[in-house]
């Protein structure tokens, strides 16, 4: 069609579709980014200006040259020259990107090393500053510029997919259209409110759509999937969730059991995995699994409905709701003196905070989903404090700098729920050094010395004592092509993944396989009792992996089996072995009580504090409340999520944040302290 003179194609679905060679961008093919001069590797702290050598390619005795140049010329367009560069507007970075008469541009500059590249020197330092920047034809939309005049009350598709889902949801509420367009467009609008509606009741209201999925966490992912069932509408199902829960705030938690709620009246059957005392209080039926794990556990220990379950007298399930069991609130705080200071933390929706983390004690960074803290510890703070202190770490989130007594630290480390291992001989027991100790002990034994075995015998790593038909794996996988590999029991060992000879070496009448098979629990007392010093060594070794609640697992377990909370709890086990009072850390986790029962978080905490009388420092992004009121100090983010996020609400003792009448975490905080 045509109109003031122009033709314009006929839209279809296909034109909004970045996916789509008709919609996506022709610069950045739908990708909303390009190969080109990346504005954060051109000036890496923001928080300097263009005189104080904001402008890195433009230092150097003959670049700043260019610099000197701008400066020459900067008040004639009154350009604030000594203005942090986040500091300014638009229209002056425009100024310095762009230049203008008697001086030149970063663009311009660039575009001069673009014609001298055939000099090594030009070429190098061009790639210094390039990177993925924003497309410069649709400005990171991904559409091409003929999508853009398609507007709907008067906004664009990339600025809906812009708004956070609460506002999306009120502008189709009120969608301001002529009777005609209300009536062809009823069952389209109701289907999309509908959809919203369903992120908005799982707690995702601070998203916005075209957020990239790799940045959602476990615990959005899983809600959003949620959210798919419901709006399929499908009946007679049977959901099976794992702790939908995770990274939920408890004032969301309400929200979650409403939208399973409405499954199960959907005529489907809602199966929930989950330790969150709301949902457990909330089943129709529950399923208690114990008593306690490992070998100790596999039992059904009750099965029924809320009412018996409070009478349970052998599940501690039972014994933690009723209050029989508990973790106690502290009734001293630790007092504190020394600390970090982030300054002008502007990370996406942090409001340009100034933070004091303390040292020497217990922090937790709470604050409703969305509501900063992610950007505040691992955007900000982890990077920062990782390149002050080892000189190396990624870029850092936007801030103005970071301050305190950082000499006070030797390092930081982020201990999270990645797996601890990428290979399947990666286990608990090498994980933590114990099994350096185990082989050297079975090649100390008789046996061994008379065949003149040394540890590297004992490791199924290495050729030597290992079965060479499965390279000390037990298993042998068999390619299937199109389908998945299938796994078949070592036929040369058995499954053993030692050579015979190997295995006749025992000590206590155990061969290294055996041991490898023991849980933790057992190992323990099966090299306790022996005063050698290998034995004392490896009892060291093992005893932080039963104090963090990881005693029924086994040493030779393959990492790839452990969940995320035990892949996390196997660090800080780690971490607790190691002697480091003279070294102290930072050590910052995030949800820590992912997948942790109310028992198992008593024992985490008995390891926090053992880490803090190491010397130590801790700091917890956290929702669970029982870990919360046991902290020292809370930084409370809110008070909403998205852009209504950003700001300290509340920060203090957990008496101090439950007493404030501004703090969502507060409110909750506060039955739990009283």
């Amino acid at each position: 069609f045509e109109a003031d003179g122009i033709e314009f194609e006929e839209p279809s679905e296909h034109l909004f579709s970045f996916n789509n060679p008709l919609g996506a961008c022709p610069t950045c093919e739908g990708y909303g980014k390009v190969i080109g001069i990346d504005e954060n590797l051109v000036v890496p702290d923001k928080s300097l200006s263009v005189y104080d050598d904001a402008i890195a390619c433009w230092k150097g005795e003959s670049m700043s040259e260019y610099k000197k140049l701008f400066i020459l010329h900067a008040d004639r367009y009154n350009f604030p020259i000594h203005k942090p560069y986040h500091q300014l507007s638009v229209d002056q970075k425009q100024l310095l990107w762009q230049g203008n008469h008697g001086f030149v541009g970063l663009n311009d500059f660039f575009k001069h090393l673009e014609e001298k590249k055939y000099k090594i020197q030009y070429r190098v330092m061009l790639s210094r500053y390039m990177g993925k920047t924003l497309c410069p034809e649709c400005k990171g939309r991904c559409l091409r510029k003929e999508a853009m005049y398609v507007k709907v009350s008067g906004k664009t598709l990339p600025e809906l997919v812009e708004m956070p889902i609460d506002r999306l949801y009120t502008f189709f509420r009120e969608l301001n259209i002529s009777e005609y367009q209300k009536k062809v467009s009823t069952r389209i609008v109701r289907e999309i409110q509908n959809r919203l509606s369903y992120l908005l009741n799982v707690g995702l209201s601070y998203l916005t759509l075209n957020r990239q999925s790799s940045t959602l966490s476990g615990g959005e992912s899983q809600r959003i999937n949620l959210a798919t069932s419901l709006g399929s509408s499908l009946v007679g199902s049977l959901y099976i969730l794992d702790e939908p829960s995770i990274g939920l705030h408890p004032r969301d938690t309400h929200l979650l059991i409403d939208v399973l709620r409405n499954l199960r009246d959907l005529n489907n059957t809602v199966v929930v995995v989950e330790h969150d005392e709301e949902i457990i209080r909330s089943a129709d039926h529950i399923v208690d699994i114990g008593p306690l794990a490992g070998r100790h556990g596999g039992e059904i220990v009750f099965e029924g409905g809320q009412a018996e379950l409070l009478k349970a007298d052998k599940s501690l399930t039972s014994k933690y709701l009723t209050g029989i069991e508990k973790i106690e609130t502290p009734t001293l705080r630790r007092v504190w003196t020394n600390y970090i200071e982030v300054r002008g933390a502007r990370e996406n929706n942090l409001k340009n905070l100034n933070v004091k983390f303390p040292l020497n004690c217990m922090v937790a960074v709470t604050g409703v989903s969305g509501s900063g803290k992610t950007s505040l510890v691992k955007s900000i703070l982890y990077p920062s404090l990782l390149k002050k202190l080892n000189g190396y770490g990624e870029r850092p989130g936007e801030h103005d700098g970071i301050t305190g007594d950082i000499h006070l630290l030797k390092g930081v480390e982020m201990v999270d729920q990645n797996p601890i291992g990428k290979s399947s001989r990666s286990n608990p027991v090498t994980y933590i050094k114990a099994y350096d100790e185990i082989r050297k002990l079975f090649s100390d034994q008789p046996y061994s010395k008379r065949n003149g075995y040394k540890p590297s015998h004992f490791s199924f790593n290495v050729e030597g004592g290992r079965c060479e038909e499965c390279q000390g794996e037990g298993v042998i996988r068999v390619e299937m092509q199109f389908m998945a590999d299938v796994t078949l029991k070592c036929e040369s060992c058995n499954g053993k993944r030692f050579k015979d000879d190997i295995l006749e070496v025992k000590y206590k009448g155990k061969n290294i396989f055996d041991v490898l098979e023991m849980t933790v629990n057992q190992a323990l007392e099966f090299f306790q009792g022996n005063d050698e010093k290998t034995s004392s060594r490896i009892r060291a070794r093992l005893q932080p992996l039963q104090d963090v609640g990881l005693g029924y697992i086994k040493l030779g377990q393959s990492s790839s089996t452990l969940s995320g909370g035990e892949s996390q709890r196997v660090k800080l086990a780690f971490f607790l072995q190691k002697e480091q009072a003279t070294q102290p850390h930072l050590f910052i986790f995030d949800e820590p009580t992912t997948g942790l029962h109310f028992h198992d978080i008593k024992r985490l905490l008995e390891s926090f504090n053992a880490l803090i009388n190491k010397g130590h420092s801790l700091l917890i992004v956290e929702h669970n409340l029982e870990i919360i009121k046991c902290a020292d100090w809370i930084i409370d983010l809110g008070p909403e999520g998205g852009e209504k996020g950003g700001s300290i609400v509340a920060e203090g003792t957990p008496e101090s944040v439950a007493a404030s009448q501004n703090s969502i975490t507060g409110k909750f905080l506060r039955p739990k302290i009283n």
